[in-house]
Order: structure tokens, then C-alpha cells, then sequence
């Protein structure tokens, strides 16, 4: 069977019948085609040869890429930058991508890492996810990020507490994209179609974790040991399915089953009536990760248990194959959106032996105390067979109260219930008195006679 051949000039493919290139017009000898300028005929007439410039198409090889992105040679669509990013910095990392079946990445992210004023190190990172309904919601979600991001560090490095440096970056990011409604590049009113994004965001200190956000993006608590610690969710949507959940109408599977459910009731831009920030500060005691992603990631794996089944055992010392891992799982599962992950590793901090030393019991931490048998002397007794002189001023302990129950507080005997008193019968309906008998009937009299 003939073989298909190469192009000499730019590498494509040539079927046998082929006499010259389909893409280029050179023949399979490597001549021009028939009424193409030789090069020598320029050079003759002192005539600079025109020269092909641009990038090289990733899909037939000629540099005739211009600046809209798109092939002059064949009409492909070149990759965009943001088409898939990768970022891994000490400590965290993440990955976007812009699936399948969008044009383009609506998606941003960053993460970074500063100290504390003390010189603690503390990493940061920030998520969008442009509203693909708005105007501009790719420049949305990069505007929010730049912005958040920037005002992270900034309280940071100043000893700004976390979650008062998480509430003012939500506040001037929802600021940055509400003005890109009236920078002149979209709409004349900026109430109509504003540009929009969802955001959230994580600060990973000392063991400490801070998460704010404001939409549909997530934050999830990953452990190592999935066997001895659960997985949860660490954020509560604002969309119609988590207050169709939260008002009891339906369940949550019911919720996010309905085509509204990704309606979303929170987002920063022009048109938001108010940006309501959501905060979230705990520490964990378990090593672990913390994830924060867009929902073209946790669509397919919705609840925490099913995320953390996709979650490689080593996150939390792979936090860039982690997050790798999770958005080639998105694409593989459809990637019906964008793509977004970013992966912060938490290890929980180390507490001092004087420290645990200090820590006061609770009742779970005290020793369970026992009664001795009888006639022998109690600890501390004193050898007095157990009279109790030395405990005249000892108050009990939680511990010390028995257990009901148990043989030293029996539970009383069980009293067997009453049976119910049947109801008594109905009253018997009155008697009907008796119809009286009719009088007889008085005969006529005769009438008087006349009288003189």
C-alpha cells in the first residue's frame, strides 16, 4: 500500500498522488510551485525577499501565526497562555486549565509565599472563576486575583491579623472588578452585564488555616489518614441549591440535580447588590492538605469523601502532582468547564511537653477511679481499713460518681406500665316520653229553652 510522505518544506503530510504540497506549494522535489517568485529573480533585481514571520502554528508548522492567535497558513486556533498554567512555589502549588469544551480559560489563580513580621513563613492562594454569562469574566478573574493577592501580602508582612487581612483583600478585589465596568472597554452601563467572578482564597500559617470566599468556589480539608479523619467541605456555596438545602425545600442531592442549581446568589462585580465575605479560621491537629477549586473540579467529585478518593496519598508532600492529578481527572471526566486547583500542605503544630504539662484535663483526660474490695484500705487510707478518716474534707470528682447503672448505682426496678382504662361506654340516648292519650270527645249539649 503506497505510503503517505512528508512535505520537504514544512512537514506535511503528502499523499503518494501528490505532486505538490497542499499547505506550502512546494513540490515533493522541493521546488516552488508554478507562479510562485523564485528567490533567486528578487535577488536579481536587487529586491529583498519577503520573509514569513510570526510564531510557529502548532498544527501544520508554518510561522504564520498572527497577533489574533489564529494561523494564516491553516486557520488554527493557537494555545492561549492561559489555556493551562502551572505554579509551584515552596509549600503550595497550582494548576488551571481550560478543559474541553470552553474557547477559552475564564479561570485565574496565584499562590505565594511571604514571613509573618516575626519571620515565620506563611503562603497564600487565590482562585476565580469568571461568570461566563458577564462581560469580561476572563479579565474578572485575573483583576480579582491580582488584587487579592497583592492586598494578602501586604497585611501579611504588616502583622495584620488573617482574617482581618482576608476580609479587606475580598473587599478590594469586589472593588477592582466593579470599576472594570466603567473603564470604558465594556458596556456604557455598568450595571448591565457587569463584568463578574466568584472568588476563594486560603492562608496556611504557623498550622493555622484562614479561608474566605464569596460564590460557588470551594475550600476542602483533605487529612493524610483518610481511615482515622474525615475529609469535609470547609465552604457553604452561595448559589440556589445550597438555599434550597438550607431552607429545608429539598435535599442536597434533589438540589444539585435541578438545573437552577448552579445559579449562583453571591459574586464580586458592578452588579452585585452587596458582597457579603464568608470566613472560615481553624488549625487542624492532623497533617493534611487544604484544596481550594473551581466548580469545574468538584462537579464531578462533589462530596469531600469522593474528592479525597482522587487525592494522591503523598498531597502533602506533592502538592504540584497533586493538583496535576485532579485537573487531568476533570478533563478525563468530561471537562465541561475550567479547571482550577491549588493544593497548600498543613501540618499541624508541634505542641511543647511543657506546654501539654500546663494543659488542664478535661473529665475524658482523669483516671477512672474504682472502689477496693471490701476491707482492704483505699489509696492514701492511711492503713485504717478504709474508714475514710483521711478523706473527711475530699470532695468527689466527676470520675469518683458512679456510673448509672453500674452495681454501685443500680437502676431502679422497672415498674411495669399501667394498662390503659378501657373507655367508658357511651351514655344511653333519653328515653322517649310517651304520647298522652286524647281526651273523649264532650257530646253535645241540648240548647236551654226560651225563656218568658
Amino acid at each position: 500500500m503506497p505510503q503517505q510522505t512528508e512535505c520537504p518544506s514544512c512537514s506535511e503530510p503528502m499523499d503518494p498522488e501528490d505532486a505538490y504540497c497542499g499547505s506550502c506549494g512546494t513540490s515533493r522535489d522541493g521546488r516552488a510551485a508554478p507562479g510562485a517568485m523564485p528567490n533567486g529573480w528578487a535577488a536579481a533585481r536587487g529586491e529583498a525577499v519577503p520573509q514569513q514571520r510570526g510564531p510557529v502554528c502548532v498544527h501544520c508548522g508554518q510561522p504564520q501565526v498572527t497577533a489574533d492567535g489564529y494561523c494564516e497558513g491553516c486557520g488554527g486556533a493557537q494555545p492561549r497562555p492561559r489555556d493551562h498554567m502551572e505554579k509551584a512555589l515552596g509549600g503550595v502549588a497550582g494548576v488551571s486549565d481550560r478543559g474541553v469544551r470552553h474557547h477559552r480559560n475564564e479561570d485565574s489563580f496565584t499562590v505565594a509565599a511571604t514571613s509573618l513580621p516575626g519571620g515565620d513563613p506563611v503562603v497564600v492562594a487565590v482562585v476565580c472563576d469568571g461568570v461566563s454569562s458577564s462581560d469580561r469574566p476572563d479579565e474578572a478573574s485575573a483583576t480579582a486575583v491580582d488584587s487579592a493577592s497583592e492586598s494578602l501580602l501586604t497585611s501579611l508582612e504588616a502583622g495584620r491579623d488573617a482574617t482581618e487581612a482576608m476580609r479587606a483583600a475580598i473587599a478590594d478585589a469586589a472593588k477592582a472588578v466593579a470599576d472594570l465596568a466603567t473603564d470604558g472597554a465594556g458596556p456604557t452601563r455598568p450595571d448591565l452585564n457587569a463584568p463578574a467572578c466568584t472568588y476563594v482564597s486560603a492562608i496556611a500559617a504557623g498550622g493555622r488555616v484562614t479561608i474566605g470566599w464569596v460564590g460557588d468556589t470551594r475550600a476542602y480539608w483533605i487529612p493524610d489518614d483518610r481511615a482515622a479523619a474525615e475529609p469535609f467541605r470547609l465552604t457553604q456555596d452561595d448559589s440556589w441549591a445550597a438555599r434550597m438545602v438550607e431552607a429545608g425545600l429539598m435535599n442536597e442531592a434533589e438540589a444539585y440535580a435541578d438545573p437552577r442549581a448552579h445559579a449562583i446568589t453571591g459574586w464580586l462585580g458592578a452588579d452585585a447588590e452587596e458582597v457579603v465575605p464568608h470566613t472560615l479560621d481553624f488549625t487542624p491537629h492532623v497533617p493534611g492538605v487544604v484544596l481550594i477549586c473551581t466548580d469545574g473540579l468538584w462537579n464531578y467529585a462533589e462530596a469531600a469523601t469522593d474528592l479525597a478518593y482522587y487525592v494522591r496519598p503523598d498531597a502533602r508532600t506533592e502538592p504540584l502532582a497533586t493538583a496535576q492529578t485532579l485537573v487531568k481527572f476533570a478533563v478525563a471526566a468530561g471537562g465541561h468547564d475550567n479547571i482550577t486547583v491549588a493544593v497548600l500542605p498543613i501540618d499541624p503544630p508541634a505542641v511543647e511537653e511543657a506546654e501539654e504539662a500546663e494543659r488542664t484535663p478535661t473529665a475524658l483526660d482523669l483516671p477512672v477511679v474504682t472502689a477496693p474490695p471490701a476491707g482492704q484500705a483505699a489509696p492514701g487510707d492511711g492503713g485504717n481499713g478504709g474508714n475514710g478518716d483521711d478523706y473527711e474534707d475530699y470532695e468527689p470528682t466527676l470520675p469518683d460518681i458512679p456510673v448509672i447503672g453500674s452495681p454501685a448505682a443500680p437502676l431502679p426496678p422497672a415498674v411495669p406500665p399501667t394498662p390503659p382504662t378501657p373507655p367508658a361506654a357511651p351514655p344511653a340516648p333519653p328515653a322517649v316520653p310517651p304520647v298522652p292519650a286524647a281526651a273523649p270527645p264532650v257530646p253535645p249539649q241540648p240548647p236551654h229553652p226560651p225563656t218568658a
